[in-house]
């Protein structure tokens, strides 16, 4: 657990658990299962469970979660969930866009990888989702740290501007402020970014 202050407001970052479920629950449920019902199962591991509808995703989520197989920083404004940084490791998040470019061009795995990151579309434009990876960050860090991937949107050399709802893991600059390295590009509009969590 910790505290964030936003530039108007403070925020506290719990993680995701089994007794955290009903406020992660209801921040998806607010917002119709988040990108077409995928309740943020898109990175875990593929099967025939995934992706058959809003409700069947959530009730594998929650059991992801349950498992301890699924891990995220929760942003919280009081009791409610305003936003979240999914990470995990790669046996927990294998699924990653442009697979198949990302293995040809990887030395190794990291440890940990931040795959998703949503904030309420009330709280957009208020630092929650800097608040959020920082959060993975530190939980990261508390679980033992180690080399941990990202892989935001690389709009450095975009001039069309971005809807922030698309913005499904953040953007370069933000991670570069962050203390994140680039490392490759992936695909078109995304890359690889990089950095070293100390154990804490």
């Amino acid at each position: 657990m910790s505290i964030e202050t936003s530039a108007d407001a403070t925020f506290e970052v719990i993680p995701l658990t089994v007794e955290t479920w009903p406020a992660f629950d209801a921040l998806v449920q607010r917002h119709n299962g988040i990108f077409g019902g995928c309740w943020c199962i898109w990175f875990h591991p593929d099967g025939p469970e995934r992706g058959q509808g809003a409700e069947a995703n959530r009730e594998l989520k929650k059991q992801y979660v349950e498992a301890g197989a699924a891990h995220a920083a929760l942003v919280m404004d009081g009791d409610e969930a305003i936003g979240w940084a999914e990470f995990g490791t790669p046996t927990e998040l294998p699924t990653l866009h442009h697979r198949k470019q990302y293995d040809a061009e990887k030395d190794q795995d990291p440890d940990y990888r931040i795959t998703c990151v949503f904030v309420d579309r009330r709280y957009r434009r208020r630092g929650v989702t800097e608040i959020a990876i920082r959060g993975a960050l530190d939980l990261i860090a508390q679980a033992g740290g180690g080399v941990v991937e990202a892989y935001p949107h690389d709009l450095t050399h975009q001039t069309k501007k971005m809807s922030s709802s698309f913005l499904y893991n953040g953007t370069r600059r933000l991670y570069e402020r962050l203390g994140f390295s680039y490392v490759r590009p992936k695909g078109l509009k995304n890359c690889v970014m990089s950095i070293e969590v100390a154990k804490r």
